[in-house]
C-alpha cells in the first residue's frame, strides 16, 4: 500500500497522512492516532526518500563519539543506551549517524552537521562540569538533549538523567543503617557530572551521622572491573580497612567483589557492597533473586526516552526545554550485611 491509498481509505489528503504519520504538530492527536493505527493495520511504512523530500528532514539522528584520553565512551552501557534509543528510531523510521572522532574535532563535527544538514538533531552523551558542547549546540541551532546533566551550565536545555545524588545517598544510608562506618566509595571519573552528583549523595550521607569522609576511602576513575579491583584492593590493604563498598557499575563492583574474595573475604558476611545497576540486558543482576545490592535504573529505557525526547524536540522546535529526572529503585541482594568485625583469611 501507498501514501495516496491509506489516505483514500482514510478520507484524508496525502498531505495530512504525512504530516500525521511525521509528527507535525499542526495535526490533531486524534487524527493522529487514526492515521498510525491505520499504517499499523495495513502494514504501511512511509518511504524515507519520499519523506526527505516531503519535509525537507535528513531522518537521522547524530551520535558524536569522541575516542577520548581520559574516558571511554564506548562501553557495554552505551551499548545498551544506543540500542534503547535504535528502537525509538526504528519506529520513527529514523536512522542513526555515529560520527567518530579526536577529543579536539568534536566542535568542529558538530557544525559539519549542521551545516550539511545531515541529521536532524544529536544527542549528547557523558556530560561535564561546565560542558562546551551545550552553548555550542545552542549557538549553531542543532537540536539536541542531553543524556545526564551538565554542573554549572546556566543556560536552559533538555535533558534526562537519574538522580544520582539520591540514589548514593540511600545507598550510603542503608549502610550505615546496617551499621557501617567505614564505607567506600569506587566511583567514575569525577569530571563526569554523574560522578560528581554520586559523590555528593555519598558525602552528605556521611556527613548527616555525623561521620567525616575519609579522601584513602574514595576512588575516581575509569568503570571498569581492573579498576574496581585496584580501588578495592588498595582499601582493603589499609590499616583500618573498609566494612563496605559503593560501586558506580556493575563492572566495577565485581572488580570490588575480585578484590574482596582475593583477601579470602566473603561478600555479604565480611563485606558489604552495593553498587549501581544499569539493568545491562545481557548483564543481569541475577534472576528470581538479586546477587548484588543495588541501586537500578534502566540505561536501555534511558536511551529510549531521550531518543523520543529529541524527536519531540525536532518534531516541535518552538517548543521550552523538557526535563526529565529518573530516580533508582534499591534492590536488596546477597551483596549486603550487618557490620562486622573483619575476619582473617580462611585457612586453604
Amino acid at each position: 500500500m501507498n501514501l495516496k491509498e491509506l489516505a483514500q481509505r482514510l478520507g484524508l489528503s496525502p498531505t495530512t497522512v504525512s504530516r500525521a504519520l511525521n509528527g507535525y504538530p499542526e495535526v490533531n492527536e486524534a487524527t493522529r492516532e487514526r492515521v498510525m493505527a491505520a499504517a499499523k493495520e495495513h502494514n504501511y511504512h512511509p518511504n524515507s526518500r519520499a519523506i526527505r523530500l516531503a519535509t525537507g528532514r535528513a531522518m537521522a539522528v547524530g551520535h558524536v563519539i569522541p575516542i577520548a584520553t581520559r574516558h571511554e565512551i564506548v562501553n557495554p552501557v552505551f551499548a545498551d543506551f544506543i540500542a534503547g534509543a535504535g528502537e525509538t528510531y526504528s519506529r520513527n523510521d529514523y536512522d542513526m549517524l555515529l560520527s567518530v572522532v579526536s577529543d579536539d574535532e568534536e566542535e568542529q563535527t558538530y557544525r559539519a552537521m549542521k551545516v550539511k544538514g545531515n541529521v536532524d538533531g544529536v544527542i549528547v552523551h557523558s556530560p561535564r562540569e561546565n560542558d562546551p558542547r551545550i552553548p555550542l549546540l545552542r549557538e549553531i541551532g542543532l537540536p539536541f538533549v542531553v543524556h545526564g546533566r551538565a554542573t554549572g551550565t546556566t543556560v536552559p536545555y533538555s535533558w534526562l538523567d537519574v538522580n544520582n545524588r539520591r540514589a548514593f545517598l540511600r545507598a550510603t544510608e542503608y549502610l550505615l543503617d546496617l551499621g557501617h562506618r567505614r564505607i567506600a566509595l569506587v566511583n567514575g571519573l569525577e569530571f563526569m557530572d554523574f560522578a560528581i552528583r554520586r559523590r555528593r549523595g555519598y558525602v552528605d550521607a556521611l556527613e548527616a551521622r555525623g561521620i567525616a569522609p575519609d579522601s584513602a576511602l574514595m576512588s575516581s576513575d575509569e568503570m571498569s572491573e581492573v579498576a574496581g579491583f585496584r580501588a578495592a584492593q588498595r582499601m582493603l590493604a589499609l590499616p583500618d580497612p573498609p566494612t563496605a563498598f559503593l560501586a558506580a557499575s556493575m563492572i566495577s563492583g565485581m572488580g570490588v567483589r575480585r578484590a574482596v574474595e582475593s583477601e579470602g573475604l566473603v561478600l555479604g558476611r565480611d563485606i558489604s557492597l552495593i553498587l549501581f545497576d544499569d539493568d545491562l540486558s545481557y548483564m543481569k543482576n541475577g534472576e528470581d533473586q538479586p546477587i548484588f545490592t543495588a541501586v537500578r535504573s534502566s540505561v536501555r529505557e534511558a536511551g529510549r526516552l531521550v531518543a523520543e525526547m529529541l524527536l519531540d524536540r525536532i518534531a516541535n522546535p518552538d517548543q521550552p526545554p523538557v526535563e526529565q529526572l529518573l530516580e533508582a529503585e534499591l534492590v536488596e541482594g546477597m551483596s549486603t550485611g550487618p557490620a562486622s568485625r573483619r575476619r582473617a583469611p580462611e585457612a586453604l
